[in-house]
């Protein structure tokens, strides 16, 4: 059982990345708690200011390199960390971090709903 909520956990933070990646505003309300809150550097945004972020071409990933995920699930909590590189055009100005992305779920039936997704810039 503790290995099919890892791998559904996985699967569920790789969808929500592809959703992202693409702009895909469905894709992120399917996964994504309405009260979700998302962390980046120098801003904290509501689960709808993130999508207007996407679908606007605010934020236009350009690349993301994933390293690593981890997952722990406590109860019905899941926690994946991230590791990766990502690149984005951010207001049309190309910039490229190394993060350690904190998703966190929340578990609903057999579903993983995204309650925090908190970017970490690594420097090394």
């Amino acid at each position: 059982m503790f290995d099919q909520l890892n791998d559904q956990l996985i699967e569920t933070s790789k969808c929500f990345w592809d959703a992202m990646e693409h702009a895909d505003e469905a894709g992120m309300r399917a996964i994504a708690d309405p009260a979700c809150t998302f962390v980046h550097i120098g801003i904290t945004a509501p689960l709808d200011q993130e999508i207007e972020f996407y679908t606007s071409g605010a934020f236009k990933p350009t690349n993301i390199l994933f390293h690593n995920q981890t997952p722990s699930v406590f109860g019905d909590t899941g926690v994946v960390i991230t590791d990766c590189d990502y690149a984005l055009l951010l207001d049309g100005q190309e910039t490229a971090h190394h993060f350690a992305v904190t998703e966190v779920y929340h578990r609903e039936g057999d579903a993983w709903r995204l309650v925090t997704f908190s970017f970490a810039a690594l420097v090394y």
